[in-house]
């Protein structure tokens, strides 16, 4: 009798902790997207729910797009930690947006369980094609130099203040010891048309974005913002390269609401990292010119942190702010 207790206890114990693997086995899971559908991070997302169906069952895109991506992630942040709710991270909600607006609806640390990065797309610095060969700029270098010598005849466009295009000329302004006027517009179409037409004399833009434009020869890439050159524009330097440590990437990953249960937390790492490293993800990603990166929850919360305390300096530095 005493045996028959101690085993259904055991059982019982066995159930409580499986419960949360279990309900994230048997019930859709909601990945959260905070960002309208069409977009590259949507695109993504649908990827690579696809390829995890077959180890973690249907898996929902629900696109929760406004306040700079606020509205989706505090949903992902407010949802119940049973693995049944999921969400992107990106470096404006999880690094930018703590800085640049006055309130947040969540902590971007103490609210999330990190399970992977995704992706990693590069910016590229580029200038009016024509721009450049008037001025008799080629490369980075000619660049700094032009506007140590001309100091405030240069200027830059980007998709808004606080916009990633914004802090990375802030960051590269700092960095070479130039100035250049910041031109914001109401979006990156905007300002990418407005570098096209001349208004602007260069603009740090996605490289998605901008490569139909550089193979046209309408834009003239300078250097990408990786730390490293990019697979996808291989002859094109690094600003690193020039200036030692810079790089701005435009990332996101994958989180979980904070006290989602470890195992939990692992198993949807594992099939995550599984359906980034598969040949079909590598595919449909490298047609974004984006590099899938696939870490462990720890590098990826480590990873997030690093990024949190870099744009804290940007930001204040550039003076925007939102409300």
């Amino acid at each position: 009798m005493k045996r028959r207790s101690l085993i259904l206890s055991s059982l019982a114990a066995a159930a409580v902790v499986a419960t949360p693997v279990a309900r994230a086995q048997s019930r859709p899971i909601r990945l959260v997207v905070p960002y309208a559908a069409g977009g590259p991070i949507d695109v993504t997302a649908r990827v690579l729910a696809e390829r995890v169906k077959d180890s973690l069952g249907t898996v929902i895109i629900e696109n929760r797009p406004g306040g700079g991506g606020n509205i989706g992630v505090d949903a992902i942040a407010k949802a119940a930690p049973d693995g049944t709710t999921i969400g992107i991270s990106a470096v404006a909600t999880h690094a930018i947006n703590p800085w640049l607006f006055s309130k947040l609806p969540f902590d971007p640390v103490k609210d999330f369980a990190p399970i992977t990065q995704m992706v990693r797309v590069p910016n590229v610095l580029v200038m009016n094609a024509e721009t450049a060969s008037r001025l008799k700029i080629a490369t980075l270098q000619d660049l700094i130099a032009y506007a140590k010598a001309n100091p405030g005849r240069l200027n830059y466009g980007s998709g808004g203040n606080g916009s990633a295009g914004h802090l990375a000329g802030e960051m590269f302004k700092r960095d070479a010891g130039i100035f250049a006027v910041h031109i914001p517009y109401n979006g990156g179409n905007p300002a990418q048309l407005a570098l096209l037409s001349g208004q602007v004399d260069f603009n740090f833009d996605n490289l998605a974005t901008a490569a139909p434009n550089i193979r046209a020869g309408k834009l003239k890439p300078l250097a990408v913002t990786t730390l490293h050159r990019s697979p996808s524009l291989p002859e094109v330097p690094a600003v690193a390269d020039t200036l030692k440590g810079f790089a701005i990437d435009t990332w996101w990953g994958l989180v979980a609401p904070a006290g989602t249960p470890r195992d939990v937390v692992q198993r949807l790492n594992q099939a995550f990292v599984a359906a980034l490293n598969s040949p079909e993800a590598k595919t449909r990603f490298a047609g974004l010119l984006a590099e899938p990166v696939a870490t462990t929850p720890e590098e990826f919360g480590r990873f997030m942190q690093s990024e949190l305390a870099k744009y804290e300096k940007v930001v204040k530095a550039s003076g925007a702010k939102v409300d």
